[in-house]
Order: structure tokens, then C-alpha cells, then sequence
């Protein structure tokens, strides 16, 4: 005979006896088969979430490869750091950082906003005439993940006219997607047009700094040798965003790191560095 056990409020599961066909009900509750559909729309729900979690942090992992190819960093542990600068030509601050890095004879890259290519196409030369190299920032500064693939070609089409009309043939085939955030299509585009995508190794949150000491420490805790550093001569937003602690930053950091016998490279010197000490074999 059934024997009723109650637990509490209109909740009655009869366990049967016998072993071999145990029945519950649940008066207030689905149908089994809809509870079983249920689970699995919240288990599916938090695997998408899941899934847009791990795909949104491969858009902006300045180090991921998830998405495709880009140059990250030279070989770990080596005595060489290169140093680049975004969202520049900046008036006046672009031209006092080439003061510090002729200073210090040290050559840098530098990725270009096409819109302040523009504006300042002088500045933009006296950067490439000081020897340093210019690369591609997009036109305006969007993020990329958000545009469609003919938005993408246009933004990067559109920065490496200004650059030409500015620079003449003494542009590299360099990019850099603003924010780092890319897709696989953004990688694609970029490569179908003859450019390497660049990303970075080290930061130095210089556009929230309060002090030049701030952009310093934040650099050297993350140096590991064979680093790419991102830091910014100018700002997305508009000419003439304040980057004089950058400028100081730099100041004392080639000090430092020079003194340490680091070297300091361009990308184009890094990858170069980094293909012959690291040879392709056959």
C-alpha cells in the first residue's frame, strides 16, 4: 500500500514501495518533460552567456590570437622594448615627445588617426622626417567590432590616403584597431590590404594618469623584455588632449631602461629581430 509522506505546504510526493517504479507528484509543480525543457533553455542560456563572455575578451585581449594573427611582442626575456604612441598627431605634445626621444636617440612608432593626419599633416611629416615610424589608426577612431566589413576597409582605406597625401611613400603598412578590439573579419581586412595588425605587451593607462610617476610604475611592473608598449601622444576625442605626463613618463623611462642596457626598437626592427633569432626551418 502507497504511504503518503507530506513535506511541508501542498507538496505530497507518494513513494511507492517497490523499488522497481518509484512515482512522485507534484501537484503545484510542471509536467516533468516541461521542467526538463526548462533546465535546458537556462543551461543553454548560460553556456551563450558564457560563450559571449570568452568572445567579447578575445576582441580587446591586446595578447590573444583567437581571431587571427597580429604582432604582439618580440622574444620574451630579450634586452629590446619598443615604444608606440596612438591617436596622434597631437599639437602640441607630439612635437615635444620627438624633443625627448631625440634626446635619448631613440626611434618610436607612432599610429595615426587619418582625421588628425588632416588637421596637422605637418606634424605628422615631422614625425616621419625624425626617422620614426607612422602607421595606420583608422580615420576616425571607432571601434571596429561594431562596423561591418566595408565600414572597416573605409575607416583604414580612408587613414592611409590622409597618410600618403601627408607622408608621401614614408608610411609602413602597419595597424593598429583602435581600443585593440578586432574581429576575425577586421583581422582579414586588414591583411587583404597589405597590412599587419600590431597589438601590445605593456600599458601605461597613461589616459587616466595623475602623474607622470603613475605612467612609470605602471609600465615597469609589467616589463618582461621583448615588449611592445602602448602609450599615447594624443587622444580620441579631439586635438589637443593633454599628454604632458606621458611626455615626462617617457623622459624617465628611457633613462631607466636605457641605463639597464635595453634597446629600443621599432616594430618593424622588432619583427625583424624576431624573425632572425627565430629562423623558419624546412
Amino acid at each position: 500500500m502507497a504511504e503518503t509522506v507530506v513535506l511541508g505546504g501542498n507538496l505530497s510526493p507518494k513513494y511507492m514501495r517497490d523499488f522497481s517504479e518509484i512515482k512522485c507528484e507534484f501537484p503545484n509543480f510542471a509536467p516533468p518533460d516541461r521542467i526538463l525543457a526548462r533546465m535546458l533553455s537556462w543551461f543553454i542560456a548560460a553556456g551563450g552567456v558564457a560563450g559571449a563572455v570568452t568572445a567579447g575578451y578575445h576582441t580587446m585581449a591586446p595578447h590573444s590570437q583567437l581571431y587571427g594573427r597580429t604582432f604582439t611582442r618580440g622574444a620574451r626575456g630579450d634586452r629590446e622594448l619598443a615604444l608606440t604612441f596612438d591617436d596622434g598627431p597631437n599639437d602640441p605634445y607630439t612635437l615635444d615627445l620627438l624633443e625627448v626621444l631625440a634626446k635619448h636617440a631613440v626611434k618610436a612608432t607612432f599610429f595615426m588617426i587619418g582625421r588628425y593626419v588632416r588637421q596637422h599633416p605637418e606634424i605628422a611629416s615631422a614625425v616621419a622626417r625624425a626617422g620614426h615610424v607612422v602607421g595606420n589608426h583608422t580615420f576616425t577612431h571607432p571601434n571596429l567590432i561594431f562596423r561591418n566589413r566595408s565600414q572597416v576597409r573605409a575607416e583604414i582605406t580612408s587613414c592611409e590616403q590622409v597618410l600618403e597625401d601627408a607622408l608621401g611613400n614614408a608610411h609602413v603598412p602597419l595597424f593598429r584597431p583602435p581600443w585593440g578590439a578586432r574581429t576575425p573579419f577586421v583581422l582579414q581586412t586588414a591583411r587583404m590590404m597589405g597590412m599587419t595588425p600590431v597589438m601590445w605587451t605593456v600599458t601605461g593607462y597613461d589616459w587616466s594618469a595623475g602623474s607622470a610617476a603613475d605612467i612609470a610604475r605602471e609600465v615597469g611592473r609589467q616589463i618582461l623584455g621583448g615588449d611592445v608598449i602602448l602609450l599615447h601622444d594624443g587622444g580620441h576625442k579631439h586635438m589637443g588632449v593633454d599628454r604632458s605626463f606621458t611626455v615626462q613618463a617617457v623622459d624617465n623611462l628611457l633613462r631607466r631602461y636605457k641605463a639597464e642596457g635595453y634597446q629600443f626598437r621599432t616594430i618593424p626592427e622588432m619583427m625583424r629581430s624576431q624573425a632572425v633569432s627565430r629562423p623558419t626551418t624546412v
